[in-house]
């Protein structure tokens, strides 16, 4: 089976919980994890010859490709155990509305939920599924 690679803000509290969400809704071990700020990420998105991002995006490397913002949180979904993976019909709206909700969310995450001084070693079971982290 192919494995996708979900690369996240490593200091954002709300990050955090998503990928210890997508952790335990990927039954199949299909995600594998890295921090933003992390160097396997910058390797990894030269490698799939993107730009290196700003950190208001949750970006997804599947299949060669990057996807960020709404693309990439609905094709996360999709993969993970229902009824999770209903959200994927969210692909259907128009992707600047999709992108929009979630910049407002991007914007203000630190505000709404905190952040973190520095990445934080994940706990036991998640660590196996992380690419490295620094």
């Amino acid at each position: 089976m192919s494995q996708a690679i979900v690369l996240f803000d490593g200091v954002c509290n709300l990050c955090d919980k998503s990928v210890r969400f997508i952790f335990r809704h990927d039954t199949a071990g299909y995600f594998r994890f890295a921090p933003l700020q992390s160097e396997t990420a910058q390797k990894l998105l030269a490698e799939a010859g993107a730009s290196i991002p700003y950190l208001n995006s949750i970006l997804l490397i599947e299949d060669g490709k990057v996807y960020d913002q709404s693309t990439a949180a609905l094709r996360i979904a999709r993969r993970l155990k229902a009824p999770v993976s209903l959200l994927w019909a969210g692909i259907i709206l128009p992707r600047p509305l999709r992108d929009a909700a979630y910049k407002i969310v991007a914007k203000n995450r630190y505000k709404w939920f905190g952040q973190k001084e520095s990445c934080e070693m994940p706990p036991q079971g998640l660590r196996e599924r992380f690419l490295a982290f620094e």
